[in-house]
């Protein structure tokens, strides 16, 4: 598929391993990257799941190449247990998720995600629920504060707050380019030395990103869910892009493989016996973009894999 270049795809197929026969779900299609990847390289059966319906209809194209084999499904993620129950699939031998969002949307400004270009500040993955002009023309300055904060991690939200509200006041903010503009007047460009410049509207653009397609509400339901699925052997594959995504991907894998840190001694849950995991770890820290990939595509920087397993019944790798 042109114009998308799938992360980390040599990290995520030697890790996913493949086999033929298997049964494989890559709840993110975006592009079809992966999918492609992976049903060239073994003689498996792979379902696709993705909330936006033209990365659905993209796909078409490539389930042409495999038929039989490539099955299309729209939704979201965190619905994977129903929208395969419902197509009769109820055990996985991998699953992968890459959770950044899809060249397709970054570069159409008619999606709204981008400040590159001007277009509708629009920004949903999918094609119902509220927009980003929605949340930037109706919430109140001091929840607005909060979401460029805890969902950017941007230090100076509640400048930038201030601005946007005085703004909308003069005439609501329906485009990406007036956002832009409006974030850049009171946000100065982060230049720190050895980095690439960082525009200033970067972080509240992610904000409102996450907010608007409850991204994080959404990986946490898709994790729980994926890891459920696999059968014995099967592997979970996560890329993420952002801090907060990968602490909830490290989060939910160091519990599902029972590395959580003991309570203390003077705690009760300590006297709890733990059960046996039935999950390993197979990343024992994130891996990381190999430099020519970088070279290549830049976009991949901030890109983190990280890898669990389930076990077979008596505790060892299948």
């Amino acid at each position: 598929m042109s114009g998308h270049l799938p992360v980390m795809l040599r990290e995520v197929l030697a890790t996913l391993a493949p086999r033929d026969g298997g049964i494989y779900l890559d709840g993110t299609f975006g592009g079809g990257g992966y999918a492609a990847a992976v049903l060239d390289a073994a003689a498996c059966t792979l379902w696709a799941i993705d909330r936006d319906p033209a990365a659905i209809a993209r796909g078409a194209l490539l389930a042409q190449r495999y038929p039989g084999r490539l099955h299309l499904l729209q939704g979201s993620f965190a619905d994977m247990v129903q929208l395969l129950g419902d197509a009769g699939v109820d055990r996985l031998d991998g699953v992968v998720l890459d959770l950044g969002v899809s060249s397709f949307q970054l570069d159409d400004p008619a999606r709204g995600f981008s400040f590159r270009a001007d277009g509708p500040l629009d920004m949903r993955m999918g094609d119902s629920g509220a927009t980003a002009a929605d949340l930037v023309n109706g919430l109140a300055e001091a929840e607005l504060a909060d979401t460029l904060y805890q969902l950017g991690e941007e230090r100076l939200s509640r400048r930038i707050a201030r601005a946007i509200i005085a703004a909308r006041a003069e005439a609501p903010i329906t485009t990406t380019g007036r956002l832009a503009s409006i974030i850049r007047a009171v946000v100065p460009t982060d230049r720190r030395p050895g980095h690439r410049p960082i525009d200033p509207a970067t972080r509240s653009f992610q904000a409102l990103r996450i907010r608007v397609n409850d991204e994080l509400g959404q990986i946490e339901r898709a994790l729980g869910q994926a890891a459920g699925l696999l059968a014995p052997g099967g592997r979970l594959v996560v890329v993420s892009f952002h801090s907060l995504e990968d602490r909830l991907v490290k989060r939910f894998m160091t519990e599902a493989t029972g590395r959580a840190p003991a309570p203390s001694r003077h705690d009760p849950r300590g006297l709890v016996v733990r059960n046996a995991s039935p999950f390993r770890l197979v990343t024992g820290r994130a891996l990381r973009p190999a430099d020519d990939e970088l070279a290549a595509n830049p976009r991949a920087r901030s890109a983190r894999l990280r890898v669990i397993e389930r076990l077979s019944p008596s505790g060892d790798p299948a």
